[in-house]
């Protein structure tokens, strides 16, 4: 009873249950704050999606397709004529813009026996709770640029763009899509602020405003080191003139005649 509890919390964050019009949808914000950013979405995996898809006698893996909006609904498919689904690259399709990539590939979720959502709350934990529901869209930023990377890239999204997402569901056995969720609705990563654009709230100041505070920093400080060099000039030259005094002082000591005594 209380798995199955848990199980239905999980379908009610993502509104994720068991229907064929389901979508991918952005992770929960309990569990996935900052979300889009500038190059990443965090989606919630397919839990309980293709339940009724799924035989004991074959082995499954889901696989996440990611394309722009602009791209064309012609190009959107994922799969060829016999079924298989597509492989194309995060090169092949520019970033999506001639159509979806695969951008990752994970086993199916186990609806049965899914995270606990107690377990968020432990900082020995959290990590592999995350891990099993969601995953990140743009997590890595190495593998364009390695040459020995073999696995499917997952490379940065592009900041201040829209992207639809599709999970499918294949049979690893016979090589081909025995499911597909509709693609996801528009999902916008975040846009880069400009300094002068910085958030201006309460407690907050704006790029014009820092960059007033670094001058006005700066020049106090050449004031101060300034009124320190004229301080210990005067020091300085007050101390030279007192023995300079003092010099003439017993110069003028020893020039003067010294009185003779009597010989009486």
């Amino acid at each position: 009873m209380c798995s199955r509890c848990i199980v239905l919390a999980f379908c009610c964050l993502g509104q994720l249950c068991a229907d064929q019009s389901l979508k991918p949808q952005t992770a929960a914000p309990q569990l996935a704050t900052n979300n889009p950013t500038l190059t990443t979405v965090a989606l919630e995996k397919p839990f309980c999606m293709f339940d009724s898809s799924l035989s004991l006698t074959k082995s499954y893996v889901i696989y996440l397709y990611t394309m722009k909006e602009s791209a064309s609904a012609i190009s959107s498919l994922v799969t060829d004529n016999n079924n298989k689904p597509l492989n194309r690259t995060f090169q092949q399709t520019s970033g999506g813009q001639l159509g979806p990539y695969k951008a990752a590939f994970f086993n199916v979720p186990n609806c049965a026996s899914p995270p606990k959502l107690a377990d968020v709350g432990d900082v020995n934990k959290v990590s592999d709770v995350l891990n099993q529901y969601l995953f990140r869209v743009g997590d890595d930023g190495t593998c364009l640029y390695d040459p020995n990377f073999l696995a499917v890239c997952n490379p940065p999204l592009a900041p201040d763009t829209t992207y639809r997402f599709k999970y499918v569901l294949v049979d690893s056995t016979e090589g081909i899509m025995k499911d597909q969720t509709l693609w996801s609705d528009p999902i916008k990563t975040r846009r880069v602020k400009l300094p002068l654009k910085i958030d201006t709230g309460p407690g907050r100041r704006s790029g014009g405003m820092i960059v007033i505070t670094s001058i006005l920093s700066v020049l106090m400080f050449l004031l101060l080191a300034g009124l320190v060099a004229s301080v210990s000039s005067a020091v300085i030259g007050s101390e030279d003139s007192s023995a300079e005094t003092r010099h003439e002082s017993q110069t003028i000591q020893q020039s003067e005649p010294r009185p003779q005594l009597s010989s009486e």
